[in-house]
């Protein structure tokens, strides 16, 4: 997946203490990132994976 233009924006569920996880809408799926090291690994989904891993997150 092309990040090269992403826009990232932290998650309204990042608190003050700098643990935030930003995100980023691609054209071809989701992108999420620890914001403390932006250079650093990525998780990358698209449109079912994400909904998958949502959708997990709210049934744990």
């Amino acid at each position: 997946m092309d990040r090269s233009r992403a826009v990232w924006r932290k998650s309204s569920r990042s608190d003050a203490n700098g643990q935030c996880v930003e995100v980023a809408d691609l054209r071809d799926g989701v992108a999420v990132r620890d914001s403390k090291d932006p250079n650093g690994p990525v998780l990358a989904f698209d449109a079912d994976g994400w909904h998958g891993f949502i959708d997990s997150l709210k049934n744990n």
